[in-house]
């Protein structure tokens, strides 16, 4: 109990406050990602979250006065984090559209584990063995909850979604090496540049009118994501990571709730074990974090 009051004092209330709206604007962003995905390809809802959110994020930074940071860029970085964003993000989209958001959270919360494998390779950071154990225990949740059979290993959804996390996991670490020199506005803006740019080339021949009536999803997907990335920058802004990652696991509560609401579904005994593996190796790592990595969610 004394250790649970230290790291709530080292994330402070003000930044896991910051947490727990972002986490909850990200699941709300992404159940309008499944909503939509019913009626639109994957690359075109790829190509208009980034083209609602640009001006948001332009008018952010027009707003702070942040321009002349925005042009110091590590072009070949933002690229392949803009192709690795692009390619997660049809992915996700694909995924979802078949599956509960919870089992698709479940699978995508083996990323963070991911990024301490990448940390010692890329940014030759020491990982603890322990880590490694805690890694292997994450990749067995994702074998349970995938399930080896017909239905579950074999399923091109739950693929996709373990595929989205791999791109995630890479991303992260790249983001990691770009942010030694670029700032976090450069970051934010470009990829979501190339997301509009690359995605829309690639999604207008299968191009699809948008309709009336989903208007207001496309509006709220841009808000929400807008948002939570602010606040989830303002999160580790002014609290440690190892102290406020830990709530980013709470999107599986909020999951849980809008898969019942919104889709009458519920996760079965296979996704729920192998989300528990998954969360507790994640949490195990955080607890024991000397790899510190930097949440980011497309």
């Amino acid at each position: 109990m004394p250790h649970f009051f230290s790291r709530l004092q080292e994330g402070n209330p003000r930044s896991i406050t910051a947490m727990l709206l972002a986490v909850m604007l990200f699941s709300v962003m992404d159940s309008l990602i499944k909503a939509l995905s019913a009626h639109y390809p994957p690359l075109q809802i790829a190509a208009m979250r980034g083209a609602l959110t640009l001006p948001l994020i332009a008018l952010w930074i027009q707003w702070r006065g942040a321009w002349a940071e925005v042009w110091r860029a590590r072009w070949p970085l933002h690229l392949l984090r803009g192709g690795l964003v692009i390619t997660m993000l049809v992915l996700f989209t694909y995924g979802v559209r078949g599956l509960p958001l919870t089992n698709a959270y479940t699978l995508m919360f083996f990323a963070p584990l991911l990024i301490t494998v990448l940390a010692w390779p890329v940014l030759g950071e020491r990982v603890p063995r322990a880590h490694w154990w805690a890694v292997g225990g994450g990749l067995l949740g994702v074998l349970v909850a995938l399930r080896p059979s017909a239905e579950g290993f074999a399923s091109w959804s739950g693929l996709a979604v373990l595929g989205a996390a791999v791109c995630y996991a890479v991303s992260a670490v790249v983001t990691r090496l770009s942010s030694r020199t670029d700032s976090k506005d450069s970051l934010v803006l470009w990829v979501m540049v190339i997301l509009t740019v690359v995605a829309g080339a690639l999604a207008a021949p299968q191009w699809l009118p948008l309709q009336a009536h989903h208007l207001a999803l496309w509006a709220g997907l841009a808000a929400s994501g807008f948002l939570a990335q602010l606040a989830i920058t303002e999160a580790f802004r002014h609290g440690q990571a190892s102290a406020v990652a830990p709530f980013e696991y709470t999107a599986l509560a909020w999951s849980l709730g809008i898969d019942w609401l919104v889709w009458r579904q519920l996760p079965d005994a296979f996704t729920l074990l192998g989300g528990a593996i998954i969360v507790g190796s994640g949490l195990y790592v955080l607890r024991h974090e000397q790899v510190h990595a930097t949440a980011e969610h497309p």
